[in-house]
């Protein structure tokens, strides 16, 4: 059973870790598929090939997110090239954790423009072709770091947690129209990101989860595919935690 036939999806940041595996659920499951990258553009480039053997449309775009006309110019993109959109995971994100004494507004600018801002940016648009469909999804990337912050992380916690409160007043404005809007707060999960840590340190964060191990981004992916398909038809305005147990 395919949960998403016939529905187009755009998935930002999904070169990589948890867009990539969201991307190609998603395509599993029957969804058109439209997904953005930044700067890693072999890696995007490849995963539009991967895709195209899923059997649904799929188009790579190299777009930035956290710029607000290039945010607008692709939906209306998306939209001539796929007829519609009625899914989006805002996916696209970036770390540049330092403690408060250390952190460069530089890197509070960074990360707030890019995990937050194009949020807003994607979601503004976006909604415009939804309304006036009257339907659509939004699935928005937080952390767990989002709900209970975390030392040296300042500007990434403040961005997942803005994205929470940003999600749940869209869930209230835009509900009228069918349009569905919740946030998926992952915890520990393994990527080419953590793939790079010492494993010490890896071991150090297992201990702390209740599953005493890490997630899969496949884990991740199977809760955005729920909350993007029918079954998740009653679903809004909520903060799902997929993180083993750490968020009780």
């Amino acid at each position: 059973m395919k949960l998403l036939q016939g529905k187009t999806a755009l998935i930002t940041g999904a070169s990589k870790g948890i867009g990539k595996k969201i991307a190609e659920v998603f395509a599993q499951h029957g969804a058109n598929v439209a997904f953005t990258y930044l700067s890693s553009v072999e890696q995007g480039e490849a995963l539009e090939k991967e895709l195209a053997n899923a059997g649904t449309k799929v188009k790579g775009y190299r777009s930035d997110a956290s710029d607000f006309k290039a945010a607008e110019e692709l939906i209306n993109q998306i939209v001539t090239d796929f007829g519609t959109i009625d899914i989006v995971v805002n996916n696209a994100g970036i770390t540049k954790d330092g403690l408060l004494m250390r952190m460069s507004e530089e890197q509070w600018d960074a990360v707030i423009n890019i995990n937050l801002k194009s949020v807003f940016n994607i979601t503004k648009a976006a909604s415009k072709p939804m309304m006036k469909q009257r339907s659509g999804v939004f699935i928005n990337m937080s952390s767990i770091v989002g709900v209970q912050g975390n030392a040296g992380q300042g500007n990434y916690s403040a961005s997942k947690a803005g994205i929470i409160g940003f999600t749940k007043s869209i869930a209230k404005e835009l509900g009228s129209r069918n349009i569905r809007s919740n946030a998926i707060a992952p915890g520990f999960i393994r990527t080419e990101m953590t793939d790079a840590l010492p494993t010490d340190v890896v071991e150090g964060w297992n201990k702390l989860i209740p599953l005493q191990r890490m997630g899969q981004t496949e884990d991740v992916a199977n809760v955005a595919l729920f909350l993007a398909s029918d079954m998740g038809a009653y679903v809004n305005g909520q903060t799902i935690s997929v993180c083993g147990g750490m968020l009780m």
